[in-house]
């Protein structure tokens, strides 16, 4: 059982359920809502207001294609509905991990968990030591396309059953998983014309809407009825994610573990490594047959991809198995950085998207003629920065370097970045 008073008294989950925006409620946190939220009849009688809903941005950029869009619908909730999936997140989170510990398969998923204490750095080193100590392996890499939009209801319900070991969902748990499920939505752009306000004015309001306003409004609530999905950004998605996965989790990694490999997946990426020669990828098929027994998972064709390692050299062999691998990528990227099979190295798209950053900003500052914020742009985007609070990419960067050691070549893009800052504020490129 949750140590309610110790979980509420933990300076990061105070900080965690303090949020600024302006939602249909009033602003609130854990430790004035406490009693409300752990009391299961107030919260199975609970009424939970709408997301609200808006489209962030979050281009990719490739030194060859250049910029390309991508977004995330992202979804927040109310204050108080908030701080109710902030609550019974920790406790889903608690019987989760002593369920993996139970399943001796706690290694298994490393994103999102609140006992591991290791970072995607420390993952990734794992991954690409276990594949030196065996030499000669196949690695599968792959991801699930949207994950999150994905994960069917029913199928959700019963696993949240198994990890809780309830035969069926309580009042209380029930009320969370129906509003995280069928839940409704307010698009933030219909807000901000219905206010009249620029999104900044709009989070410096006391409510979003008053009640006249939202009573008056109500059609622009939109609801999913479909029986598959969960909202993206609400405190309790993560380890809802997390729990879907439970069976597949379970069976992958017993029947890798037995070929003497390894299986790790954060969120909806994956890497499996099974010590062996080329001529027996047909070992993945089970993998594959495993995760098409998940409702509603489905392989991102362009980000699967499988590797022989042999003698320190790396050859992509996706093709032997599957037709629509992608057989592009001539190294094994997993979490943000490569493996070649001889060294480490920062993933190429995650520089570029530094550089891109560095030359956005420092074009905007070249304009002025005393060139106010060049002294800024130094700290947030070179390796003078990095031990200022909060810190920059050099902060990872270092941290990286730490963890994979000093031979790997983990800041080798990145030697020349001051005299390319320079350049760029004289506006040069």
């Amino acid at each position: 059982m949750m140590d309610i008073k110790a979980w509420i008294s933990n300076p990061k989950v105070i900080a965690n359920s303090k949020k600024g925006y302006a939602h249909f409620d009033l602003r609130t946190d854990i430790t004035k809502v406490s009693e409300y939220i752990s009391n299961p009849e107030k919260v199975a009688r609970h009424s939970f207001y709408p997301f609200i809903h808006y489209v962030m941005r979050m281009d990719k950029y490739n030194k060859k294609t250049g910029v390309k869009p991508k977004t995330r619908e992202i979804c927040y909730a109310a204050h108080m509905d908030r701080c109710i999936y902030q609550y019974y997140s920790a406790i889903l989170n608690e019987n989760y991990n002593k369920y993996l510990i139970e399943q001796n398969i706690e290694s298994v998923p490393v994103a999102y968990r609140t006992n591991l204490k290791k970072s995607n750095i420390h993952i990734a080193h794992e991954a690409f030591q276990f594949i030196r100590e065996n030499k000669n392996c196949l690695v599968l890499i792959g991801d699930f396309t949207g994950f999150f939009d994905s994960l069917d209801h029913q199928y959700l319900k019963q696993q949240w059953c198994k990890v809780m070991g309830f035969d069926f969902l309580p009042q209380d748990h029930y009320a969370v998983f129906k509003n995280v499920t069928k839940y409704s939505m307010w698009e933030l752009d219909d807000l901000l014309s219905i206010t009249g306000l620029s999104q900044k004015e709009f989070n410096k309001r006391r409510l979003a809407l008053s009640k006249e306003e939202y009573r008056n409004n109500r059609s622009h609530i939109s609801r999913n009825n479909k029986t598959k999905q969960i909202p993206q950004g609400s405190p309790i998605s993560a380890v809802l994610a997390n729990i879907y996965m439970i069976n597949a989790d379970k069976e992958i990694h017993d029947y890798v573990k037995a070929l003497g490999g390894m299986y790790m997946r954060y969120s909806d990426d994956f890497i499996v490594i099974v010590p062996a020669n080329r001529s027996e990828i047909a070992c993945f098929k089970n993998v594959l047959s495993i995760l098409k027994g998940i409702p509603n998972l489905e392989l991102e064709p362009s980000k699967t991809q499988i590797f022989a390692v042999a003698e320190s050299r790396v050859e992509n062999i996706g093709r032997d198995l599957l037709e629509k691998a992608d057989v592009s990528k001539k190294v094994i990227n997993f979490l943000g950085f490569t493996f070649d099979g001889q060294s480490v190295s920062v993933r190429s798209k995650t520089i570029s998207k530094y550089y891109y950053r560095m030359y956005r900003k420092a074009k905007s500052i070249s304009k002025n003629p005393t060139l106010s914020g060049a002294d800024n742009l130094y700290k947030s985007y070179s390796i003078h920065g990095a031990k200022a609070k909060p810190g920059n990419f050099f902060t990872y960067i270092n941290h990286a370097k730490e963890v994979f050691g000093e031979d790997e070549l983990i800041d080798r893009d990145l030697k020349n970045h001051i005299p390319k800052i320079r350049k760029a504020l004289k506006g040069k490129k």
